[in-house]
Order: structure tokens, then C-alpha cells, then sequence
């Protein structure tokens, strides 16, 4: 475990140190980069709709919308907002070790238990079937 000294270039970077030991992400596969080819632009990125442009970087949040986890309770670990969807989600961490993103159901809190299935209880956050309800 080195420590990296900053060659003093900028004021900013004077007495910095970072420690070489850096940590993962561990949702690095639920968030990642967008191509983003808008700002006004058509498909042969000339600028059609004027005084568009810049904004801020966003990254993808990849949601689970089908729930497929059949009987397998899930804890919401945090509760997060997404800026490319303008809204709401939660990370759910699941019994199987499994981790997910999903749309922040209404009412819930960190700590709350969801699951999915045919035969569970009709509470916020959890997931049926149309054919049930």
C-alpha cells in the first residue's frame, strides 16, 4: 500500500496525497456511462433545435422493471435519485446475494423487506402478477 505525492503544480494539488488503494464500486454493473448525441442535434449531429446544449454528465442507472426474483425477499439498502429518469430508486440488496435497482415504491424506507410472486402479500413494494390482482 504506496501513498502518491502530488508534484505541487497548482495550489490545489499542494500537500495532496492520495493512498494507492483504491475501492470498487460494487454496482459497477447497475451504473454506467451514456452516450449522450442530443443537445439539439439530428441524426447527422447538425444542431437543429438552437440554445441546447451542455447540462451536467449523468450515468445510466439500470432498473429491474420485471421483477423476475420469484420468492426471494430483498432489502432496500438506500434509497437514491436517478437524474436520467427524474426520479426515485432504490438499491435492493437480495437474500441470494443478488443486487438490483428498482423504481422507489411509495411509502417505503430503508430497511423495508419486498418480494415478488403469485402468492405474496398485497403491501407497497411488492410485485404480483395482473393475473392475481
Amino acid at each position: 500500500m504506496a501513498i502518491h505525492l502530488y508534484k505541487t503544480s497548482t495550489p490545489s494539488t499542494r500537500n495532496g496525497a492520495v493512498d494507492s488503494q483504491v475501492k470498487s464500486n460494487t454496482r459497477n454493473n447497475l451504473i454506467y456511462g451514456q452516450h449522450r448525441c442530443g443537445k439539439g442535434r439530428n441524426s447527422r449531429g447538425i444542431i437543429t433545435a438552437r440554445h441546447r446544449g451542455g447540462g451536467h454528465k449523468r450515468l445510466y442507472r439500470k432498473i429491474n422493471f420485471r421483477r423476475n426474483e420469484k420468492y426471494i425477499y430483498g432489502r432496500i439498502v438506500t434509497i437514491e435519485y436517478d437524474p436520467t429518469r427524474n426520479a426515485y430508486i432504490c438499491l435492493i440488496h437480495y437474500g441470494d446475494g443478488e443486487k438490483r435497482y428498482i423504481l422507489h415504491p411509495r411509502e417505503a424506507i430503508i430497511g423495508d423487506t419486498i418480494i415478488s410472486g403469485t402468492e405474496v402479500p398485497i403491501k407497497m413494494g411488492n410485485a404480483l402478477p395482473l393475473s392475481v390482482v
